[in-house]
């Protein structure tokens, strides 16, 4: 697999139309946390117009969602985020960006389905609103890679943020800033090489 990501040219609609050589979807998703950047990355690195389902924030969220480290956001994800990136002539990715509050998990599991990885996206002044997103991947078999979003006062380094996570050696450990469109498209380079690395290891086992 080409794991090189095309620069597509962005038309003034803000549309790529998709090529005709496209044969095959690949779908995955990004996870994480409230607040942890998954609406940012997806919309950085889509060729097309995202589609989001962002909805403001209100009073019935006080006390239910935990915003002490992200007190500027006042909109936030009720279904899931969309959108599309061409790897080659024939692959094309499908970004799925999950919710992430609590009161919104049940909609994961639909969301996982088909999936052929993902992304995990942490933000290491809360490193334990993590943990579902990597315990519910490691129960559906899901591979994964685990993504710092570099935050203001973030405070882990990556190997600390390691063990904090208690990540194998295998699982991919990198970091990004999501409002950046070149880191996040390294993002998706490593968990394409990261799945056709595993692929191959299957091949040969």
């Amino acid at each position: 697999m080409d794991s090189t990501i095309s620069d597509p040219v962005t038309p003034a609609s803000d549309r790529t139309p998709l090529r005709s050589t496209a044969a095959d979807g690949a779908k995955i998703v990004v996870v994480g946390g409230f607040g942890v950047g998954k609406t940012t990355l997806v919309r950085s690195v889509s060729e097309i117009r995202p589609l989001n389902t962002e909805e403001t924030m209100t009073q019935a969220g006080l006390g239910i969602d935990n915003t002490a480290e992200v007190a500027a956001k006042n909109t936030t994800t009720v279904a899931f985020d969309f959108g599309r990136i061409t790897l080659d002539e024939e692959l094309v990715l499908y970004l799925f960006g999950a919710p992430g509050q609590q009161r919104f998990w049940f909609l994961w599991d639909r969301l996982f389905a088909g999936t052929l990885g993902a992304v995990v996206l942490v933000d290491t002044r809360r490193v334990e609103d993590s943990w579902y997103s990597i315990d519910r991947l490691e129960h559906h078999g899901t591979p994964f890679i685990v993504v710092r979003n570099n935050f203001p006062g973030a405070t882990h380094d990556l190997d600390e943020l390691r063990e904090a996570l208690t990540l194998s050696d295998e699982v991919p450990l990198i970091d990004c800033d999501a409002r950046d469109r070149e880191s996040s498209k390294r993002v998706l380079i490593t968990l394409v090489d990261h799945l056709y690395t595993m692929s191959n290891q299957g091949r040969t086992s």
